[in-house]
């Protein structure tokens, strides 16, 4: 089965765990992407990615170029945004930074939280309509966060969950609003 990565355009024949980092780390094995790099990736307008920088969502890129942490929190902006406003997404995702202190543990940044996400959704066993499926799919990609952290790891589980969620109303949304268009 063929598709694309969540919240972006670029196409995968077939999700699996770890396909994400592998994504990421050929986009950035030569640095930072640029804005027009970004916004083909994403399907987003520049402008748009430009708004969301000054409105504080997305920090403001270095040198013109964006990293991997901010190209994350686009994609996780854009597969949430039509069902979770943005500013409850930033909180959703900054959560964890609040949680976290010890960078050397597995959650560092946004990317991170993507590809926990991406691993979940690659598993293909999760029933959105069954809590307890989602609940231990969620479970299964964060079995390496350390126990230390267990209070991280209760919200990380929570937030997997809103973002299973949040991302699955989207896309019935989109759809809808694609059916809706073409009535007559």
């Amino acid at each position: 089965m063929s598709g694309t990565f969540p919240g972006t355009t670029v196409e995968v024949l077939h999700l699996q765990r770890g396909a994400s980092r592998v994504l990421f780390d050929g986009i950035f094995a030569t640095g930072g992407i640029t804005l027009s790099q970004v916004s083909v990736m994403t399907g987003l307008e520049p402008y748009m990615i430009q708004n969301w920088v000054k409105r504080g969502f997305v920090s403001p890129p270095q040198k013109r170029v964006y990293s991997r942490a901010q190209f994350a929190r686009i994609i996780i902006i854009n597969m949430l945004r039509e069902a979770i406003q943005i500013d409850r997404i930033c909180s959703l995702i900054e959560t964890i930074a609040d949680v976290i202190d010890d960078t050397s543990d597995h959650l560092k940044g946004d990317d991170d939280l993507y590809h926990f996400y991406v691993d979940m959704i690659a598993d293909g066993n999760v029933n959105i309509e069954d809590e307890a499926s989602v609940t231990a799919a969620a479970l299964r990609v964060t079995e390496e966060v350390a126990e230390r952290e267990a209070n991280a790891k209760r919200r990380l589980l929570k937030i997997l969950k809103i973002m299973a969620y949040a991302h699955t109303a989207s896309r019935l949304k989109i759809a809808a609003n694609e059916i809706f268009s073409t009535l007559d």
